[in-house]
């Protein structure tokens, strides 16, 4: 069996005392492509910061390509949602991009290395002509792109996403997954999101997060967790079914 890049075992986490996530098992392979859902507050937040190393459990392990996650965070891409910058901050595109380097070289200063592996980056995302352009003045999808291709100048194997639909339009969206698609070539994909339909035409799996943590093929994303996590009319989905590399696995 192939090795998982991230492997999370018998964890549980608390804040404040109070659990947020309980008993968690869960194994992200190389290829791999899984949305991230479930209600606010359900601890989708805290377990992707667990993976980043940005917080530790209360018990169990979490593992990224066999070690701890902050000894590999090099290798972990994160895009926030791009809401949470100031549009109105006066920095060029390609000075973004560039942020992706920072910490890759005890100067503090981008090398021409780095600069080169920016320029890669936007070219990946089809913006190499914007590069000169001030971020405030890009539409909601090209800052999207812009925070992917920083994200991308990290040079890591995976990469998770925040939202990154918030406040796109219809073809926007589809021109990032289509982005999104090619990278998974090379790159683990994982997306935090509130919408479902995103879950069954892009992605391999669905990761249910609501304190503990169940995974699904997407081809049966629907029935009872989804109404118990979101409400409203939706068929059945039985929790005694987990998807593992495998196949699904029966409690």
């Amino acid at each position: 069996m192939e090795d998982a890049a991230i492997r999370i075992s018998d964890l549980s986490y608390s804040y404040n005392e109070m659990p947020v996530l309980t008993d968690v098992h869960l194994d992200i392979f190389p290829g791999d492509s899984a949305s991230i859902v479930g209600p606010n507050g359900g601890g989708k937040t805290t377990l992707v910061k667990l993976i980043l190393g940005l917080v530790q459990p209360d018990k169990g392990t979490v593992l990224v390509y066999g070690k701890a996650p902050e000894q590999e965070r090099t290798r972990i891409a994160y895009v926030p949602q791009y809401a949470r910058y100031d549009p109105a901050f006066p920095i060029a595109v390609f000075n973004v991009v560039c942020m992706g380097r920072l910490g890759g070289t005890l100067s503090g200063r981008y090398t021409r290395h780095d600069k080169e592996v920016a320029r890669e980056a936007l070219a990946a995302v089809n913006l190499t002509k914007l590069a000169r352009r001030p971020f405030s003045a890009l539409s909601g999808g090209q800052r999207q792109r812009v925070l992917i291709a920083r994200a991308l100048a990290s040079e890591g194997d995976i990469l998770i996403l925040d939202e990154p639909t918030a406040g796109l339009d219809r073809q926007s969206e589809q021109q990032l997954f289509a982005l999104l698609t090619e990278l998974n070539r090379k790159m683990i994909i994982l997306m935090v999101t509130h919408e479902i339909g995103v879950s069954s035409t892009f992605f391999q799996r669905v990761i249910c997060v609501n304190n503990q943590v169940y995974v699904h093929p997407t081809s049966e994303l629907t029935g009872e967790l989804l109404r118990d996590m979101y409400g409203g009319d939706l068929r059945m989905i039985r929790h005694d079914h987990r998807c593992g590399p495998g196949g699904h696995e029966h409690d």
